[in-house]
């Protein structure tokens, strides 16, 4: 008789806890910061200068992989007419050569992630104010960048990223800037304010 009692007060205790909890899962959304950003004017602007940059670079990388491929091909020619030590010598300045643009590649690619990380940093400081400001309007008890957390599917009006995009390039998020809030469109489950 206890044991039927226990478990149904649990049952009790569960299903008064079930709509909250059922209700806090309800409010949780997500968003796509990569593509927000990539879809902004600011981000489209900072990923063209990006752009830019990189393709300076790359000219740079390939004229250092055209210098070790002559030194390579002289090397592979030469090494049998060479004496020995001459050709420990060639090699060791082939090796140098490589392990110069292996380090210059190393070192672009690192920089590289440096120059994004500045260009983008202060639209994703801008991204979080809109959002932390419609998970306060619409009630939202969690909103998940997308890719970071392995979403693989959510409904529409759970995605928060065309909303975003809008609100950044419609000027929102401005420190200090107010920018009337947009209502989401009713397709996309918001309720009215």
């Amino acid at each position: 008789m206890q044991r039927h009692a226990a478990t149904l007060a649990a049952g009790l205790v569960v299903s008064a806890v079930a709509p909250s909890l059922y209700a806090q899962a309800n409010r949780i959304a997500v968003v796509d910061l990569q593509r927000a950003v990539a879809e902004t004017e600011d981000g489209r602007r900072a990923l063209q200068r990006l752009e830019r940059w990189t393709k300076q670079q790359q000219k740079r990388i390939d004229a250092a992989q055209e210098h070790v491929k002559v030194l390579k091909q002289t090397y592979d020619r030469q090494e049998g007419v060479w004496t020995p030590e001459h050709r420990a010598k060639k090699a060791a300045e082939l090796q140098q050569e490589m392990g110069s643009l292996q380090t210059k590649y190393v070192e672009l690619q690192r920089e590289l992630a440096q120059r994004q990380a500045r260009a983008t940093q202060p639209i994703l400081e801008r991204m979080q104010r809109i959002l932390r400001r419609i998970g306060q309007a619409d009630g939202y008890a969690l909103i998940v960048e997308r890719t970071q957390a392995g979403v693989v599917w959510v409904p529409t009006n759970r995605d928060l990223t065309d909303d975003l995009i809008q609100r950044y390039n419609a000027g929102e998020g401005r420190d200090g800037a107010t920018t009337a809030r947009r209502r989401r469109p009713a397709s996309r489950g918001a309720s009215e304010d």
